[in-house]
């Protein structure tokens, strides 16, 4: 298996510190409001690359935190008139929502970095004790020169680093030695959480959170560290200057980023009108929607998301669970008895699926690829398992479809009650369309059902349906 690692630029064959085992730490949200699509992007990515590894039989260590203390916390705290603790856990709760929705794996861990500031303290006070940091009062920078390899993971060069600096006017740089210096502690301001400490009653600065949470759950070298492509710098260069300054050892093997998610080819922000929260699109789709559309591009590729997009994706979801509730049914009405010859091989062909899917899942994490083999697997599946097929071919062909769908993180085959109750919902919904004479709304959902395999019959006693 092969990784591209932002650090070397390059695919390197995946070699973990542990045999069979994978520490990875995956930056998390800032819990300041809910979570938007761009944070969904690595949630989706890294949680169906953790799968993955499990799927190949890693015993994996996940953690990903949530950034629980920030200014954008400290912000909301004040206008709403609550305490930044409350705020904070508040989207802690509406994340985990929306995590469950997306069908995210819980993480080994989730720690949150106002649990861990006795950590954050200690390994302050060593950079300070070992001349990596000094103090100014009451805060205390990490100085970026003692470490002789910083902008190594941003490919930057320290100097144009410092000439683009010098124009840059922020709060305490007369204090710092050197203008790309980073804060580990800050002293409190009136009105904000602060934790005693032997510089300040104060609080951590936000890269040395992830460095602390991380050694303490996954160890002082990790393999693999994941997130945003828009963290590299500065928060996980400064992670790995302040890292390798601590623990006198590298700090992550492997470096994983996600590129950015566009919104119809225009950056996501709220002053443009296009800033769509997870919570948003769960009110038009089902969230499995949104995990095929962002598995359905590479995750070093920019992503652009739009109505069309997520049409498209919805229609490909549809058809995969067509399918496998197809093999379902047939695994409970089927022929009895063993597979024929035939059959046999069919079931045989079915399983080299796994290996065509792993192969491109092995190439850095080729989710893109791997759903083109799911459809291959589909169409398959619709071709050589007719109707007449026995119980035991049906559920061969249908265990290869969900092991693969699994690792994706789709759910394929959902309870028969579940599916009845929103089908007899849709064609409620048609009925008040055709009442009100919104045909066209009317039309669009009879569509819909047509293409999930529902007919509409009219009788008597008003519209049945069956699946066909």
């Amino acid at each position: 298996m092969k990784i591209f690692n932002s650090l070397t630029m390059t695919k390197q064959e995946f070699t973990p510190i542990e045999p069979g085992k994978v520490s990875m730490y995956v930056c998390g949200p800032t819990v300041y409001n809910l979570i938007h699509i761009g944070n969904a992007r690595p949630m989706i990515v890294f949680d169906t690359f953790r799968r993955y590894l499990e799927h190949k039989g890693y015993e994996v260590n996940y953690v990903s935190n949530f950034t629980d203390v920030d200014d954008k916390i400290i912000k909301a705290a004040i206008e709403e008139g609550v305490t930044a603790e409350e705020i904070a856990n508040r989207y802690i709760a509406e994340c985990r929502k929306d995590m469950e929705a997306m069908n995210i794996m819980p993480a080994t861990t989730h720690p949150q970095a106002t649990l861990e500031i006795d950590g954050m303290i200690e390994m302050i006070g060593k950079l300070i004790d070992e001349g990596h940091a000094y103090e100014k009062n009451g805060t205390v920078y990490f100085s970026t020169r003692s470490f002789k390899d910083y902008g190594e993971l941003s490919h930057k060069n320290l100097d144009d680093l410092r000439s683009g600096f010098r124009d840059l006017k922020v709060s305490g740089e007369d204090e710092k030695e050197d203008p790309l210096d980073f804060v580990l502690w800050k002293p409190k301001k009136e009105g904000e959480p602060s934790w005693p400490s032997p510089w300040s009653d104060g609080r951590p600065g936000w890269h040395i959170e992830c460095s602390v949470m991380a050694k303490r759950y996954l160890g002082d070298t990790i393999d693999i560290h994941a997130g945003g492509e828009d963290l590299i710098f500065p928060h996980h260069e400064n992670e790995i200057a302040q890292s390798t300054c601590a623990n006198g050892v590298p700090f992550a093997h492997y470096w994983m980023h996600n590129a950015f998610l566009n919104i119809d080819n225009k950056k996501m922000s709220k002053s443009l009108g296009n800033f769509f929260t997870v919570r948003d699109i769960s009110k038009e789709y089902d969230l499995q929607v949104l995990r095929l559309f962002m598995l359905s591009a590479h995750y070093r590729s920019p992503l652009n998301f739009s109505a069309p997009l997520m049409e498209s994706a919805k229609a490909s979801l549809e058809r995969i669970c067509n399918a496998a509730m197809r093999l379902h049914d047939l695994c409970l009405g089927g022929a009895d008895g063993e597979m024929t010859e035939e059959e046999r091989k069919t079931a045989l062909e079915a399983k080299a699926f796994i290996l065509r899917f792993d192969e491109r899942m092995d190439d850095d994490n080729n989710t893109a690829d791997a759903v083109s083999v799911v459809f291959d697997l589909v169409r398959y599946a619709n071709s050589f398992v007719p109707d007449t097929a026995t119980k035991a071919l049906a559920k061969a062909v249908l265990d290869v479809l969900t092991e693969l769908t699994d690792v994706l993180g789709l759910i394929v085959v959902r309870e028969k009650e579940d599916l009845d109750a929103e089908i007899e919902a849709l064609i409620e919904e048609r009925q008040a369309a055709r009442k009100a004479k919104d045909f066209a709304a009317a039309d669009r959902i009879r569509d819909e059902l047509k293409a999930r395999g529902i007919e509409l019959l009219d009788t008597r006693e008003g519209v049945k349906w069956k699946r066909v």
